[in-house]
């Protein structure tokens, strides 16, 4: 008798109660042990788990792009060569990771649940700016993960239908949000990729511009980071390149961005250090 009414395939009251747009109060009020800052740790001390690295985004005239590179490290260690680090939110923006590898994929999950939901019960897509707030709102959420090094610092990115333009968001470890104009970059090897960007970035750049200047900010960055790893033409592991605009996001298939890495590599040969920036 007890077991058919814990089990009367009926969904809970909560699941049928009018109440926040937010999919994470509703997680919060309901099952907090299920959000990825609530949970506990297995043991006490610094944790050793795999961190995603670099990732850069740059605005171009019609729209934004965020790449980033495909090596997960754990200490001195490669733990993962072709680890998936740029992902949709959804149809106008997207996110790039850079921390603890599998935290910072669950986060990005709950994220695109929280624009879904929002979406959903209030009948009208999030503008860009209340997308960039949720996320910090997250992050800020896993601060105790993060005092403990199990740290999520991603960059948000995406297409402000309302304004017409690409936008670029970074965040700190504690939820702090900040708007980037032109580029940013996030991750260990983020210092090389913001001065290859700072240095060829111009404004009026075209989605194939951007690409090729993506993929000259990675090598630079895995050029002087161990822990970023720059285009593995044997292996065939390319940077991961979206590009958002008004027609939505897109990810740069395999084929272009492989044709890119190899002109870069190419170009590289006869100038390792890359390209330099004009004189005025």
């Amino acid at each position: 008798m007890g077991a058919h009414t814990r089990h009367t395939g009926r969904l809970p009251a909560a699941f049928l109660t009018p109440g926040s747009s937010s999919f994470l109060d509703f997680l919060s009020e309901h099952q907090p042990e299920l959000l990825p800052g609530k949970r506990q740790l297995p043991v006490k001390g610094a944790i050793e788990l795999p961190h995603g690295t670099t990732i850069l985004a740059l605005a171009f005239d019609g729209g934004v792009i965020l790449a980033g590179d495909r090596r997960a490290t754990m200490g001195n260690v490669i733990a993962q060569r072709d680890v998936e680090k740029v992902f949709p939110a959804d149809e106008y923006s997207a996110v790039g990771i850079a921390g603890t590898a599998g935290l910072a994929v669950e986060m990005v999950k709950l994220f695109q649940l929280e624009l879904e939901h929002f979406e959903k019960v209030e009948g009208a897509t999030l503008s860009l700016e209340g997308k960039a707030n949720r996320l910090a709102t997250m992050i800020r959420g896993n601060l105790g993960m993060a005092m403990q090094g199990l740290a999520v610092v991603p960059l948000f990115a995406g297409y402000d239908v309302d304004r017409g333009t690409g936008r670029i968001f970074s965040y700190d470890v504690a939820g702090g949000r900040s708007e980037e104009y032109g580029y940013a970059s996030t991750g260990s090897g983020s210092g090389f990729a913001r001065g290859a960007l700072k240095k060829l970035y111009r404004p009026g750049l075209d989605a194939d511009q951007a690409s090729i200047l993506a993929i000259q900010a990675l090598y630079d960055a895995a050029d002087d980071d161990s822990a970023t790893g720059g285009p593995d033409l044997g292996r065939r592991i390319f940077p991961i390149i979206s590009v958002i605009t008004d027609e939505g996001y897109r990810r740069v298939s395999e084929e272009e961005t492989a044709r890119i890495a190899e002109d870069v590599q190419r170009r590289r040969l006869a100038q390792p250090d890359g390209p330099r920036a004009e004189l005025l």
